[in-house]
Formats: structure tokens, sequence, C-alpha cells
């Protein structure tokens, strides 16, 4: 099968289902694994993608998602051009594994995809913790503060880390917030994973700079972290690295608190 991918996520789903080698294109920000996708025509941006030629790559399937404000518009277009797509739109965790199962029967290798799911499943357990979750704030931007809420992924991942997020009952994918308002949350831990930056480029100093939250308890106690977007932003299988850097933040923040 003739496969392309216009979101990283799907790349790395294609990739980790042992599929990588059926892959005719991907969008431009797809950049892993890099040995795969090296040598691949890259077409656009995820919101500027060009569709006439992807389908001059004659794809059988393009995978495409609507998690990106804007997607809608290019899986039309994609669909207006004639070509087979599948759409993913996850909102949580078991939306991201449905997804998966549903890449890998469409890939004619759903048995990958369940045995994928149940690696993930078991590299990502739900942590017990004695006492308060510290609470903690995943930013997807800097000014305004993008955090996390309740229709994301990783809203369920932070829960299974040992953490709680303040912006969890929030109805919505995420909740922009002024300093003021994310301040009065009070989170124990920060983490920064802004979306199309670098984590080279993360800078923990703008956010101990903001005004009024030298009393933030993460500021205070020094839990201000970079997890890079490529492991909490992409609803795939490096979602189990997010997890991990989260769940090792709880537990320091945990023994700063009982020190």
């Amino acid at each position: 099968m003739r496969i392309f991918s216009h979101t990283c996520s799907n790349t790395e789903i294609v990739c980790a289902l042992g599929c990588g080698d059926q892959l005719v294109g991907v969008d431009a920000d797809s950049d892993y694994p890099p040995e795969v996708v090296a040598g691949l025509p890259k077409t656009g941006r995820d919101l500027d993608l060009d569709v006439a030629a992807v389908h001059a790559l004659q794809p059988d399937l393009v995978l495409s998602s609507l998690t990106v404000p804007g997607h809608e518009q290019v899986v039309a277009a994609l669909q207006a051009a004639g070509l087979a797509t599948l759409v993913c739109d996850p909102q949580s965790l078991d939306d991201v594994y449905d997804d998966i199962r549903r890449i890998a029967a469409a890939l004619g290798v759903a048995e990958r995809g369940a045995a994928l799911v149940a690696s993930m499943r078991s590299a990502m357990p739900m942590v017990e913790v004695a006492g308060a979750r510290p609470r903690v704030l995943v930013e997807w931007w800097p000014k305004p503060v993008i955090a996390a809420a309740r229709h994301s992924w990783v809203n369920d991942i932070i829960h299974r880390a040992g953490g709680i997020n303040p912006w969890g009952t929030v109805e919505a994918k995420s909740v922009p917030l002024e300093y003021a308002d994310a301040a009065a949350q009070r989170p124990d831990i920060v983490a920064m994973s802004w979306c199309g930056v670098k984590v080279e480029n993360y800078r923990a100093d703008k956010v101990r700079a903001r005004p009024g939250w030298d009393g933030v308890p993460a500021v205070r106690n020094d839990c201000i972290l970079a997890i890079s977007e490529a492991f909490l932003g992409r609803p795939g299988p490096r979602l189990v690295e997010g997890y991990r850097q989260l769940r090792a933040a709880v537990a320091a923040a945990g023994s700063s608190a009982t020190a």
C-alpha cells in the first residue's frame, strides 16, 4: 500500500507498526524516525499542504487529523481531490489507542496495532500517590499561557503519571490563560511543551519572570521542566516518553514536599 502521512503523529504510528517502507511522502514537519523520513518527498507543512503534490504521489491512503485548527480545510481539499483519507481526531488517551488500531487495520496489520497499544498501556501505568497529587501545568504556549484542558490526551497522561491538571475540568482541548489566572491555580510543576519550538529553545527563565509568579510553587521550588512537544503534543507512540518525564517530575515534586 502507498501511504501519505499528513501529520507527525501518524507518520510515527505507521513506522512503529513496521510499515515505514510503505510511506511515499509526508508533511514537512514529520521528522521522526529520521532514517525513514529523510529521503521521502515532503509536500508542505500541515496547514500549507500542497494537495496537488500529494495527489501526484498516487497514494492509496492519506492519513490526516483534526488535531490542529485549520486541518479541517486541508482534509476537505484532500477529499475533494479524490484521495482516500483516514482522519484522526483524538481527545483522550483511549482515542489515541483507537486511532492506532484503526490505522493498523487499514494497513492490514491489526495484530501489530493491538501489540503497540498493549505496549503503550504497559509503559504508562496509573501511579498511586500518597497524599495530595502535584498540580501540573502543561503549557503549549508561553504568552498567553495555553494549558492542556479536559479534552486532551495530556490530561489523561498527567493523571496516570500521578499529577492533577488544574484545568482538567475545562470543557475544551486547551485553554488560553492570563498570567494571573494561571498563577492563581498554584501549579507545583510547570512542563513547557511549546508547539513549534525546538526543545533546546524552551526557556524556564521566561516562566520565572512572569509578573506575580515568584510565589507559584513550581517557581519557588524550581519545578519547571522542558518536555519536547514531540513527546506530549503528538498523539502517537512517543507519548510514552512524555509520560516518563512527567512521572519523574511528579516523583521529584513529591520528594521535595516530604523532605
